[in-house]
């Protein structure tokens, strides 16, 4: 997600970490961690590596690295290419994203025996051996391809293997559910022209973060299932463009789709998502008066002001399950994942849910509302991979 509040995270890693642990779930839960493949589609680990290096496959004071991940059972782990808008605007976007991509490949080459880059969804069961994480790429913000198709190619070289087409800001390609004002009404022409050369490739469409318009018409157009890597449903946050509507939801899974369920206090909880709503909404007004003169304040100490004055809330993990139950009941159980949004949200979490060494929290919160474990199994990774496999043979039935 990443949301604009460097003053949290900031002191996010000024403060002792403290994290809910696996040995809070039931045995079952335990093993079945350990036993299914567990996808999660947004971890944003490399935008923490660039602000300060730190090696992941030691423990760490994060909420990614290799012995939490192994903790809680998490086997692909989707690293998020994030680039901002800000990045965008000054030309940065391309670089940022490669340096990235290079910190990834670099974790992967220092500890070969932790982990492995991923490729496609047919390589998971090959390099899962061992006890590896496999980290395959997702692109946060279209930005760094800027107005060149050919800049998609040379990413899916690169690894990357879904792009969130917009984030917090309107930008060439799509209108976001931020934006005050939309640009596009959906999708810019340009962005009509990625949603197809995706499909080619056979790369993911993401639409979280998109408005609603833009949702609607990535679907309609896309000839491949499209993903939510890790947006939640606006059922329990009314107003909240950020979240699916059910409308949305429901058209997402009409085409094969997934969406999977984010972590993240401000999806999953109704007075969380308001506060962050209030954010964006002060800081379009902050950013009109600073450019016009009348505020001589950094977008620091805006952000370090609000982070005062809305402390985090106290949220409990069965907000993630409603959602779950919710999504499930609303699109099917085929249609229903997990996309964390760890080390993006500024530590804002619920209880339980506070590292990738909690995922057995979750599974044994789905066993206490008697999902069977095939349908854990589901919402665990197996919906992602089939879908993405879908995206796959839709690239190749083109050629």
């Amino acid at each position: 997600m990443r949301i604009h509040t460097f003053a949290a995270a900031l002191a996010l890693c000024a403060s002792p970490f403290a994290i809910a642990t696996a040995a809070d779930a039931t045995p079952a839960a335990r093993k079945l961690a350990q036993d299914a493949v567990i996808v999660d589609t947004h971890i944003d680990a490399p935008t923490e590596l660039m602000k300060t290096w730190v090696d992941l496959g030691a423990a760490q004071s994060r909420e990614f690295d290799f012995p939490k991940a192994r903790a809680g059972g998490l086997d692909v782990a989707f690293m998020s290419i994030y680039t901002s808008p800000g990045q965008d605007d000054n030309g940065s976007a391309w670089t940022v994203a490669n340096h990235m991509i290079d910190a990834v490949e670099s974790l992967a080459l220092r500890h070969p025996d932790k982990f492995a880059l991923l490729r496609s969804p047919q390589d998971v069961k090959r390099l899962r051996r061992g006890d590896r994480v496999l980290l395959p790429l997702g692109m946060e913000n279209g930005a760094p391809i800027g107005d060149d198709l050919g800049k998609l190619t040379f990413f899916f070289d690169r690894g990357v293997r879904y792009i969130t087409l917009a984030h917090s800001a309107n930008n060439r390609i799509a209108d976001s559910s931020y934006a005050q004002e939309k640009k596009w009404n959906g999708l810019s022409p340009f962005g009509r022209e990625v949603v197809a050369e995706m499909n080619r490739l056979g790369m993911m469409i993401d639409v979280s973060h998109l408005s609603d318009a833009a949702v609607a018409q990535s679907v309609e157009l896309s000839r491949a299932p499209v993903v939510a890597t890790h947006s939640a449903l606006r059922h329990f946050t009314p107003g909240f463009e950020r979240n699916l509507s059910d409308e949305l939801a429901k058209a997402i899974a009409a085409k094969g789709g997934v969406i999977q369920i984010p972590f993240g206090n401000a999806f999953v909880d109704p007075a969380s998502a308001a506060k962050t709503q209030a954010y964006f909404v002060a800081y379009a007004a902050f950013e009109r008066d600073r450019n016009s003169g009348k505020t001589t304040k950094t977008v620091a100490e805006f952000d370090e002001a609000w982070d005062r004055d809305h402390p985090a809330l106290t949220v409990k993990i069965e907000a993630v399950l409603d959602q779950i139950d919710y999504g499930v009941k609303l699109v099917g159980i085929d249609h229903i994942g997990i996309g964390s949004d760890f080390d993006g949200v500024s530590g804002a979490l619920p209880e339980g849910l506070k590292s990738v060494a909690d995922f057995p929290n979750l599974i044994a919160g789905l066993q206490a509302r008697d999902y069977s474990d095939a349908d854990i199994r589901k919402i665990l990774g197996g919906n992602l991979v089939r879908m993405w496999r879908q995206v796959e043979t839709t690239a190749t039935a083109s050629r």
